[in-house]
């Protein structure tokens, strides 16, 4: 009998391990997402079932259409800057060990620093008055007030590039470090030539990595509203106009079935977006 009970509990110990955060998590996220899922065919007053109207009247609005169209293309503009950057650093780093751990601190420095400060800064720097026209001055007469024009949507792209790069970088390092020295010893003694070692050795070994960063970046593309909503408020110049800005002023409204539904297809299109990744490097790396 004891010997059962030993064996029962090798084979359920990682449950037991990990039922705390799944107790944790079930109660603080799928409870509440399960209401709201169930709020997204529901009305907000009477909570009368009303099927798919919610979700017609969110793609029907123009805000929200304009917000996803934002969202896209400023994911598209930052992931590839972002993560060809930070691996360009981080194989960089790997070979001059030197002053490395000085490096490191540097890229990292931009996410302690509060995001009123960074705010603060763009606003000092951007505005129709501020620090970048005052340089042009004596080459452009006429001020441009940049955060409320196209310019607005790139001052944005370098916000979140400058604030993740650190970040990146060092999960760059931390797959580069993982690849055994002697592949690339191996490589060398048969005569493989830098561009080769690299994609034929490194890109392979990085794709798991590779990944895991680009779900993180793709998260934190989300994230850089708090900046922009510092910067420009509640309807910053429409280059700009984030998804996050209509879901703030939906919940400013108090209009629930919108915020839902909303909720329901963000979530959607980001796990449509990690499982194409994901069979994309399964297929590459097959």
């Amino acid at each position: 009998m004891r010997e059962k009970r030993i064996e029962l509990w090798r084979k359920n110990r990682g449950i037991v391990f990990i039922l705390p955060s799944l107790i944790g998590v079930s109660l603080f996220f799928l409870l509440p997402y399960l209401s709201v899922l169930k709020q997204s065919f529901t009305s907000t007053i009477s909570s009368e079932w009303l099927g798919l109207a919610n979700y017609q009247t969110v793609l029907e609005n123009k805000a929200f259409r304009l917000a996803v169209t934002n969202t896209v293309k400023f994911m598209g503009a930052c992931l590839p800057i972002l993560l060809s950057l930070s691996l360009s650093f981080a194989l960089l780093l790997q070979k001059n060990q030197r002053f490395s751990n000085w490096i490191k601190t540097g890229f990292l420095f931009p996410m302690v620093i509060p995001v009123a400060s960074i705010a603060f800064f763009w606003r000092l720097m951007f505005e129709k008055q501020g620090l970048l026209n005052l340089l042009l001055s004596k080459v452009n007469d006429s001020p441009v007030d940049w955060m409320n024009s196209k310019s607005a949507f790139w001052v944005l792209v370098f916000t979140y590039v400058w604030k993740n790069l650190g970040y990146n970088l060092i999960l760059w390092l931390s797959g580069l470090a993982g690849i055994p020295e002697m592949i690339y010893e191996a490589a060398k003694v048969d005569g493989a030539g830098k561009w080769t070692i690299f994609f034929r050795i490194t890109v392979p070994n990085l794709l798991p990595t590779f990944f895991v960063i680009t779900v993180l970046s793709t998260l934190n593309t989300f994230k850089i509203f708090r900046e922009a909503y510092l910067v420009a408020g509640e309807y910053p110049h429409q280059s700009m106009y984030m998804v996050q800005h209509v879901f703030n002023n939906w919940f400013r409204e108090m209009d629930v079935g919108k915020m839902a539904a909303g909720s329901i297809l963000n979530t959607v299109g980001i796990m449509l977006l990690i499982v194409l990744l994901q069979k994309k490097l399964g297929e590459i790396d097959d």
